[in-house]
């Protein structure tokens, strides 16, 4: 199989209140003078980077479209500010939605064909707010795994962390008091959780344990933003409900989960009766990395929405 042509670059971001100059690392797969509208990557975490939305590349293979992916500032490639854990005025929704107006202008894709956009977990939470703007260019959307509310999403989460093993749940309960979400003996609970609502697959897929790699390596945003773990969420989003604007978002939406998933029916729903062109698509044996655990129906539903001509 011939190499996918990649291009890789990097635009300077003026981030409010950063201190430093910051800078946006993408890269590029297929041509943006292709003709057709290219599909721009939003990764999850807040911090994950873009490593593990690897199997987007299939939209790519069979339907043409270019994929852009980026790092979001504060992992990857891109500028890091650790120095800022904590800054709540700094990390913001704000922050992310203006550094992907300034990826889109620079590559200039709000004419002509204009541009997609697929959000996964974190990235759907910023996908659907960016989408509620209308911004110009903007003609489709996908939210894999993204919730429309936070409080929702932890509500859930209690009858995902009741099914648990008894003696886990005890030990996550107990980790939970004292505030210890460092220690083995909560990373060794917080496992089980991740098995069988993160990632089914054992092992984890390289692009996959890369995700938790960026994640360890600069959890400066996640911290800040989410919390010290994907179920226990005390960060500054813990409040946020996206879904209060989705009647504006003016774009045709695709909405994707899995019957294992962390981000649970009852957090999507709300995007489901709030969002005016909307499909649900559940994805019956995954968990949150659908686009790895069933990679192939993944890709067939992305690409034929996307593809098609017809809401």
């Amino acid at each position: 199989m011939a190499p996918l042509p990649v291009s890789e670059g990097e635009v300077d971001f003026d981030a409010p209140n950063a201190g430093k100059p910051c800078k946006t690392w993408y890269k590029i797969v297929g041509s943006l003078d292709s003709g057709k509208a290219p599909l721009v990557a939003l990764h999850g975490g807040p911090g994950a980077g873009h490593e593990y939305l690897a199997p987007l590349t299939d939209v790519y293979e069979r339907h043409g479209i270019p994929i852009v992916f980026y790092d979001q500032i504060g992992c990857g490639r891109s500028t890091h500010l650790r120095e800022k854990k904590g800054d709540t005025s700094f990390w913001t929704f704000e922050l992310f939605m203006r550094e992907l107006d300034n990826l889109i202008d620079h590559l200039r894709l709000r004419d002509g064909p204009g541009f997609y956009l697929f959000g996964q977990s974190w990235g759907g939470m910023l996908g659907g707010a960016y989408a509620s703007r209308r911004p110009r260019g903007l003609r489709k959307l996908v939210i894999a795994g993204g919730p429309a509310s936070i409080p929702l999403l932890v509500k859930g989460y209690e009858g995902l962390i009741a099914a648990l093993p008894p003696d886990v749940r005890s030990t996550l309960e107990e980790c939970n008091k004292r505030g210890d979400y460092e220690s083995e003996e909560f990373e060794k609970a917080a496992s089980v959780f991740y098995s069988r609502h993160v990632c089914r697959l054992d092992p984890h897929p390289e692009e996959v344990q890369c995700a938790f790699k960026n994640l360890k390596d600069d959890p400066t945003a996640y911290l800040t933003l989410q919390g010290p773990s994907e179920f226990i969420i005390i960060g500054s989003f813990k409040d946020w409900e996206g879904y209060h604007d989705a009647h504006n978002i003016e774009a045709e939406t695709l909405l994707l989960n899995g019957r294992y998933d962390e981000a649970h029916d009852l957090c999507v729903e709300p995007w489901f009766k709030t969002i005016p062109k909307v499909k649900w698509v559940t994805l019956e044996n995954s968990s949150h990395m659908g686009h790895f655990e069933e990679r192939e129906r993944f890709g067939q539903i992305v690409g034929s929405f996307l593809a098609s001509t017809t809401p």
